[in-house]
């Protein structure tokens, strides 16, 4: 008797409340999948139509019209502008940034690239060494280094780009003066991926620095 007289007081006094939060999470859930049937699963077909021509231009090496389009078909920038919210938008940003960055812009590169994000771990690692070498056009070595620092280590299995990114990543610092740093990646890259070519290749930039093997 006393637990049902005090779940009746209860009820009495937050009834209300209670019947407004039930009422708000059914209204939330259903807006949930209103809007994911009828915004965002069209809009993603409609991106998805969208990008493939930006895609073929993008594998001939056609980077003007990837970015631009043809007049008849979009391309990756107008993507970006109508569906940068869906994954294939989310793509296009990493195919403008690589886009750009063969055409020169680097800023634009950056600016594109720094706006991508995927748990793809071969892309992630192409986006960061893409990105640290549009900052290391633009003369910005430390963001460079650090790019090339996370693609070298983002995917370790990956025995030819991880390598190759380290190496820049060293070269970079060995650059600026930053030895220490330099004799570090240098030696990542020999310790780690001693088949490959830049793992040939280190013991003699390792030699220059004054460290012998």
């Amino acid at each position: 008797e006393r637990v049902v007289e005090r779940t009746q007081q209860f009820w009495s006094k937050n009834s209300k409340f209670i019947v407004y939060a039930v009422t708000a999470l059914v209204l939330l859930v259903a807006g949930w999948f209103a809007y994911d049937k009828y915004f965002r699963q069209p809009n993603e077909l409609k991106a998805n139509e969208s990008i493939w021509r930006a895609e073929q231009y993008f594998r001939i090496d056609s980077f003007r019209l990837a970015l631009n389009g043809d007049g008849a078909n979009a391309g990756f920038l107008r993507v970006i502008s109508r569906y940068g919210s869906t994954k294939a938008g989310n793509n296009a940003k990493f195919y403008a940034g690589v886009c750009y960055l063969h055409l020169g812009d680097f800023n634009n590169a950056v600016k594109q690239l720094k706006d991508f994000s995927t748990s793809e771990p071969l892309v992630n690692l192409k986006a960061h060494g893409a990105l640290g070498d549009a900052y290391s056009e633009l003369g910005k070595n430390a963001e460079a280094i650090q790019e090339y620092r996370k693609a070298g280590t983002s995917f370790p299995d990956d025995e030819v780009n991880s390598p190759e990114f380290l190496f820049r990543a060293a070269a970079l610092s060995e650059k600026t003066g930053k030895t220490n740093d330099a004799i570090e990646l240098y030696k990542m890259v020999k310790d780690k991926y001693p088949l490959s070519q830049r793992g040939f290749e280190v013991d003699k930039y390792l030699a220059k620095l004054g460290v012998f093997e």
